[in-house]
Protein backbone atom coordinates (compact mmCIF):
# COMPACT_ATOMS: atom_id res chain seq x y z
CA UNK A 1 0.00 0.00 0.00
CA UNK A 2 3.23 2.49 0.89
CA UNK A 3 4.44 1.80 -2.57
CA UNK A 4 1.22 2.84 -4.25
CA UNK A 5 0.60 6.08 -2.29
CA UNK A 6 3.74 6.82 -3.09
CA UNK A 7 3.57 6.02 -7.00
CA UNK A 8 0.82 7.77 -6.74
CA UNK A 9 2.10 11.14 -4.61
CA UNK A 10 4.85 11.05 -7.71
CA UNK A 11 2.21 10.86 -10.28
CA UNK A 12 0.13 13.66 -8.74
CA UNK A 13 3.37 16.17 -8.01
CA UNK A 14 4.30 15.45 -12.01
CA UNK A 15 0.65 16.12 -13.17
CA UNK A 16 0.08 19.41 -10.56
CA UNK A 17 2.26 21.83 -13.12
CA UNK A 18 0.32 20.89 -15.73
CA UNK A 19 -3.00 21.34 -13.74
CA UNK A 20 -1.89 24.98 -12.64
CA UNK A 21 -0.43 26.01 -16.09
CA UNK A 22 -4.33 25.57 -17.14
CA UNK A 23 -5.48 27.47 -14.64
CA UNK A 24 -3.17 30.47 -15.07
CA UNK A 25 -5.42 33.29 -15.91
CA UNK A 26 -5.51 34.11 -19.99
CA UNK A 27 -3.89 37.27 -19.35
CA UNK A 28 -0.74 35.50 -18.31
CA UNK A 29 -0.42 33.14 -21.06
CA UNK A 30 1.90 34.17 -23.72
CA UNK A 31 0.53 35.32 -26.97
CA UNK A 32 1.11 33.61 -30.59
CA UNK A 33 3.96 35.79 -31.73
CA UNK A 34 2.75 34.45 -35.44
CA UNK A 35 -1.11 35.52 -35.00
CA UNK A 36 -1.87 39.05 -36.49
CA UNK A 37 -2.12 41.82 -34.56
CA UNK A 38 -4.20 45.15 -34.41
CA UNK A 39 -4.45 46.49 -38.57
CA UNK A 40 -2.48 43.40 -39.71
CA UNK A 41 -5.37 41.16 -38.62
CA UNK A 42 -7.79 43.73 -40.29
CA UNK A 43 -6.00 44.12 -43.69
CA UNK A 44 -6.02 40.45 -43.62
CA UNK A 45 -9.84 39.71 -43.41
CA UNK A 46 -10.27 43.01 -46.00
CA UNK A 47 -8.09 41.07 -48.09
CA UNK A 48 -9.77 37.93 -47.81
CA UNK A 49 -13.27 39.39 -48.47
CA UNK A 50 -12.49 41.37 -51.42
CA UNK A 51 -10.84 38.06 -53.44
CA UNK A 52 -14.07 36.23 -52.53
CA UNK A 53 -16.54 39.05 -53.96
CA UNK A 54 -13.97 38.81 -57.18
CA UNK A 55 -14.27 34.88 -57.35
CA UNK A 56 -18.01 35.54 -56.97
CA UNK A 57 -18.71 38.36 -59.28
CA UNK A 58 -18.44 35.65 -62.36
CA UNK A 59 -21.41 33.26 -61.00
CA UNK A 60 -23.49 36.18 -59.56
CA UNK A 61 -23.13 37.94 -62.72
CA UNK A 62 -24.05 34.39 -64.80
CA UNK A 63 -27.09 34.22 -62.44
CA UNK A 64 -28.78 37.87 -62.94
CA UNK A 65 -27.90 38.14 -67.09
CA UNK A 66 -29.32 34.58 -66.77
CA UNK A 67 -32.69 35.81 -65.61
CA UNK A 68 -33.20 38.95 -67.59
CA UNK A 69 -36.27 39.18 -69.75
CA UNK A 70 -35.83 37.53 -73.39
CA UNK A 71 -35.54 40.69 -76.21
CA UNK A 72 -33.92 43.01 -73.85
CA UNK A 73 -29.79 43.58 -74.55
CA UNK A 74 -27.10 42.67 -72.35
CA UNK A 75 -24.90 45.77 -71.66
CA UNK A 76 -22.61 46.59 -69.08
CA UNK A 77 -22.95 47.67 -65.97
CA UNK A 78 -26.58 47.81 -66.47
CA UNK A 79 -27.22 44.30 -67.03
CA UNK A 80 -25.64 43.43 -63.69
CA UNK A 81 -28.23 45.23 -61.49
CA UNK A 82 -30.92 42.67 -60.76
CA UNK A 83 -34.49 44.28 -62.36
CA UNK A 84 -37.43 42.63 -63.94
CA UNK A 85 -36.22 38.71 -63.28
CA UNK A 86 -37.47 36.08 -65.11
CA UNK A 87 -36.90 31.80 -65.40
CA UNK A 88 -38.03 32.44 -68.94
CA UNK A 89 -34.93 31.34 -70.67
CA UNK A 90 -34.48 28.16 -67.96
CA UNK A 91 -37.85 27.51 -69.45
CA UNK A 92 -36.81 27.53 -73.26
CA UNK A 93 -33.92 25.77 -73.12
CA UNK A 94 -35.27 22.83 -70.75
CA UNK A 95 -38.52 22.62 -73.16
CA UNK A 96 -36.58 22.13 -76.30
CA UNK A 97 -35.67 18.79 -74.64
CA UNK A 98 -32.09 18.59 -75.52
CA UNK A 99 -30.95 19.66 -71.61
CA UNK A 100 -32.56 16.93 -70.06
CA UNK A 101 -30.66 14.60 -71.91
CA UNK A 102 -27.35 16.28 -71.48
CA UNK A 103 -27.87 15.78 -67.97
CA UNK A 104 -28.21 12.69 -68.08
CA UNK A 105 -25.89 11.94 -70.37
CA UNK A 106 -23.35 13.81 -68.12
CA UNK A 107 -24.98 12.51 -65.43
CA UNK A 108 -23.72 8.77 -66.86
CA UNK A 109 -20.22 9.98 -67.62
CA UNK A 110 -19.56 10.98 -64.43
CA UNK A 111 -20.80 8.60 -61.87
CA UNK A 112 -20.12 5.49 -64.00
CA UNK A 113 -16.52 7.07 -64.08
CA UNK A 114 -16.62 7.69 -60.25
CA UNK A 115 -17.77 4.50 -59.14
CA UNK A 116 -14.98 2.54 -61.24
CA UNK A 117 -12.06 5.22 -60.59
CA UNK A 118 -12.23 5.05 -56.84
CA UNK A 119 -12.98 1.34 -57.29
CA UNK A 120 -9.50 0.72 -59.61
CA UNK A 121 -7.10 3.20 -57.36
CA UNK A 122 -8.08 1.62 -53.99
CA UNK A 123 -7.50 -2.15 -55.84
CA UNK A 124 -3.91 -0.66 -57.07
CA UNK A 125 -3.36 1.55 -54.04
CA UNK A 126 -3.34 -1.34 -52.01
CA UNK A 127 -1.26 -2.92 -53.69
CA UNK A 128 1.31 -0.66 -53.91
CA UNK A 129 1.00 0.06 -50.46
CA UNK A 130 0.78 -3.33 -48.78
CA UNK A 131 1.68 -5.63 -50.85
CA UNK A 132 5.53 -7.22 -51.65
CA UNK A 133 6.40 -8.34 -54.95
CA UNK A 134 9.60 -7.78 -57.00
CA UNK A 135 9.94 -3.98 -59.17
CA UNK A 136 7.07 -2.84 -56.89
CA UNK A 137 8.72 0.68 -56.69
CA UNK A 138 9.64 0.77 -60.39
CA UNK A 139 6.24 -0.58 -61.48
CA UNK A 140 4.83 2.55 -59.05
CA UNK A 141 7.12 5.15 -60.17
CA UNK A 142 6.96 4.24 -64.07
CA UNK A 143 2.65 4.22 -63.38
CA UNK A 144 3.58 7.80 -61.46
CA UNK A 145 5.91 8.98 -64.78
CA UNK A 146 2.64 8.95 -67.08
CA UNK A 147 1.42 12.26 -65.05
CA UNK A 148 4.39 13.91 -66.99
CA UNK A 149 2.70 12.53 -70.41
CA UNK A 150 0.29 15.66 -71.84
CA UNK A 151 -3.10 14.71 -72.55
CA UNK A 152 -3.07 16.12 -75.76
CA UNK A 153 -0.47 13.64 -76.45
CA UNK A 154 -2.22 10.72 -75.80
CA UNK A 155 -5.59 12.18 -77.46
CA UNK A 156 -5.73 11.26 -80.96
CA UNK A 157 -4.09 7.68 -80.58
CA UNK A 158 -6.78 7.32 -78.00
CA UNK A 159 -9.48 8.11 -80.58
CA UNK A 160 -8.30 6.34 -83.12
CA UNK A 161 -8.31 2.94 -80.76
CA UNK A 162 -11.78 4.01 -79.42
CA UNK A 163 -12.74 4.51 -83.22
CA UNK A 164 -11.54 1.38 -84.45
CA UNK A 165 -13.37 -0.71 -81.62
CA UNK A 166 -16.49 1.11 -82.54
CA UNK A 167 -16.97 3.01 -79.58
CA UNK A 168 -17.20 6.50 -81.29
CA UNK A 169 -20.83 8.06 -80.27
CA UNK A 170 -20.88 5.37 -77.62
CA UNK A 171 -21.55 5.43 -73.70
CA UNK A 172 -18.77 3.12 -73.22
CA UNK A 173 -16.49 4.33 -75.84
CA UNK A 174 -17.32 7.53 -73.54
CA UNK A 175 -16.08 6.33 -70.16
CA UNK A 176 -13.96 3.36 -70.80
CA UNK A 177 -10.64 6.03 -71.33
CA UNK A 178 -11.21 7.35 -68.21
CA UNK A 179 -11.44 4.41 -65.68
CA UNK A 180 -7.95 4.53 -64.52
CA UNK A 181 -6.33 7.79 -62.51
CA UNK A 182 -2.99 7.77 -62.15
CA UNK A 183 -3.10 11.52 -59.51
CA UNK A 184 -6.39 9.19 -57.43
CA UNK A 185 -3.79 5.91 -57.60
CA UNK A 186 -0.74 8.07 -56.04
CA UNK A 187 -2.84 9.54 -53.03
CA UNK A 188 -4.66 6.20 -52.41
CA UNK A 189 -1.32 4.58 -52.59
CA UNK A 190 -0.35 7.61 -49.82
CA UNK A 191 -2.97 6.93 -47.74
CA UNK A 192 -3.43 3.43 -47.29
CA UNK A 193 0.09 3.28 -46.49
CA UNK A 194 -0.50 4.74 -42.92
CA UNK A 195 -3.01 1.92 -42.33
CA UNK A 196 -1.34 -0.23 -39.81
CA UNK A 197 -0.18 -3.39 -41.02
CA UNK A 198 -1.39 -5.30 -37.90
CA UNK A 199 -5.16 -4.64 -38.71
CA UNK A 200 -3.86 -6.63 -41.47
CA UNK A 201 -2.43 -9.28 -40.09
CA UNK A 202 -4.79 -9.86 -37.22
CA UNK A 203 -7.41 -10.18 -40.14
CA UNK A 204 -5.44 -13.00 -41.86
CA UNK A 205 -4.83 -14.84 -38.89
CA UNK A 206 -8.68 -14.49 -38.41
CA UNK A 207 -8.93 -16.33 -41.58
CA UNK A 208 -10.17 -13.36 -43.76
CA UNK A 209 -9.42 -13.57 -47.63
CA UNK A 210 -7.84 -10.67 -49.52
CA UNK A 211 -11.23 -9.19 -50.81
CA UNK A 212 -12.80 -9.88 -47.63
CA UNK A 213 -9.74 -7.54 -45.57
CA UNK A 214 -10.06 -5.35 -48.81
CA UNK A 215 -14.00 -4.45 -48.61
CA UNK A 216 -14.60 -4.37 -44.39
CA UNK A 217 -10.90 -2.89 -43.58
CA UNK A 218 -9.44 -0.63 -45.84
CA UNK A 219 -11.83 0.64 -47.99
CA UNK A 220 -13.87 2.06 -44.48
CA UNK A 221 -11.03 3.20 -43.06
CA UNK A 222 -10.26 4.90 -46.55
CA UNK A 223 -13.56 6.71 -46.48
CA UNK A 224 -12.51 10.38 -46.00
CA UNK A 225 -9.90 9.96 -49.01
CA UNK A 226 -12.07 8.39 -51.34
CA UNK A 227 -14.71 11.15 -50.66
CA UNK A 228 -12.24 13.79 -51.51
CA UNK A 229 -10.94 11.59 -54.63
CA UNK A 230 -14.50 10.88 -55.47
CA UNK A 231 -15.63 14.73 -55.32
CA UNK A 232 -12.54 15.32 -57.63
CA UNK A 233 -13.23 13.02 -60.01
CA UNK A 234 -17.38 14.07 -60.03
CA UNK A 235 -15.39 17.46 -61.17
CA UNK A 236 -13.24 16.61 -63.56
CA UNK A 237 -16.05 14.49 -65.43
CA UNK A 238 -18.87 17.06 -65.28
CA UNK A 239 -16.21 19.24 -66.50
CA UNK A 240 -14.63 17.45 -69.01
CA UNK A 241 -15.04 18.92 -72.46
CA UNK A 242 -12.44 18.13 -74.90
CA UNK A 243 -12.51 13.71 -74.95
CA UNK A 244 -16.51 14.11 -74.83
CA UNK A 245 -16.08 17.14 -78.03
CA UNK A 246 -14.12 14.33 -80.05
CA UNK A 247 -14.99 11.40 -79.19
CA UNK A 248 -19.04 11.78 -78.44
CA UNK A 249 -20.49 14.34 -81.32
CA UNK A 250 -24.32 12.54 -81.80
CA UNK A 251 -26.75 14.59 -80.09
CA UNK A 252 -27.74 11.52 -77.96
CA UNK A 253 -24.62 11.15 -76.55
CA UNK A 254 -23.48 14.87 -75.97
CA UNK A 255 -22.93 15.89 -72.25
CA UNK A 256 -23.40 19.85 -70.85
CA UNK A 257 -20.24 21.19 -71.48
CA UNK A 258 -20.66 20.22 -75.35
CA UNK A 259 -24.48 21.32 -75.77
CA UNK A 260 -23.56 24.73 -73.95
CA UNK A 261 -20.61 25.47 -76.48
CA UNK A 262 -22.91 24.48 -79.57
CA UNK A 263 -25.42 26.59 -77.71
CA UNK A 264 -22.82 29.37 -78.44
CA UNK A 265 -22.38 28.26 -82.64
CA UNK A 266 -26.31 28.32 -83.19
CA UNK A 267 -26.05 32.17 -81.97
CA UNK A 268 -28.40 31.56 -78.96
CA UNK A 269 -28.97 34.40 -76.80
CA UNK A 270 -26.24 34.87 -74.41
CA UNK A 271 -29.34 34.62 -71.59
CA UNK A 272 -29.86 31.22 -72.96
CA UNK A 273 -26.74 30.24 -72.78
CA UNK A 274 -25.75 31.23 -69.23
CA UNK A 275 -28.90 29.72 -68.28
CA UNK A 276 -27.81 26.40 -69.56
CA UNK A 277 -24.81 27.09 -67.52
CA UNK A 278 -26.04 27.76 -64.41
CA UNK A 279 -27.79 24.14 -64.58
CA UNK A 280 -24.71 23.02 -65.11
CA UNK A 281 -23.18 24.62 -62.13
CA UNK A 282 -25.94 23.15 -59.88
CA UNK A 283 -25.45 19.65 -59.52
CA UNK A 284 -21.84 20.48 -58.61
CA UNK A 285 -22.83 22.81 -56.01
CA UNK A 286 -24.90 19.96 -54.49
CA UNK A 287 -22.39 17.54 -54.57
CA UNK A 288 -19.81 19.40 -52.67
CA UNK A 289 -22.61 20.42 -50.18
CA UNK A 290 -23.47 16.13 -49.51
CA UNK A 291 -19.42 15.88 -49.28
CA UNK A 292 -18.07 18.86 -47.61
CA UNK A 293 -17.37 17.48 -44.22
CA UNK A 294 -15.74 14.33 -45.73
CA UNK A 295 -14.16 16.73 -48.70
CA UNK A 296 -12.28 18.64 -45.42
CA UNK A 297 -11.31 16.09 -43.37
CA UNK A 298 -9.89 13.76 -46.13
CA UNK A 299 -8.07 17.05 -47.28
CA UNK A 300 -6.02 17.43 -43.71
CA UNK A 301 -5.77 13.72 -43.48
CA UNK A 302 -4.05 13.07 -46.80
CA UNK A 303 -2.25 15.97 -46.37
CA UNK A 304 -0.42 14.82 -43.12
CA UNK A 305 -0.43 11.34 -44.25
CA UNK A 306 0.71 11.69 -47.43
Amino acid sequence: MSVSTSSALDATNVLEPEKKQRREPMFFQKRDSMAPRGWASVLQYVILVVAGLISLFPFYAMIVMSLREPGVPLTFPESLIPQDLTFQHYIEIWSTGKMPRWLLNTAIYSFVSVFFVLLFSAMAGYGFAKKRFRGREFIFWLFIAMVMVPYHVTLIPQFMLISQMGGVNTYWGLILPTLVNVQATFLMRQFITSIPDELIEAAKVDGASEARIFFTIIVPLCKPILATLGLFVFLWHWNDFLWPLVVAQHPDVQVLTVGVARMLQENAPLSSTLAGSAIALAPILIAYMFASRHFTEGAVMSGVKG
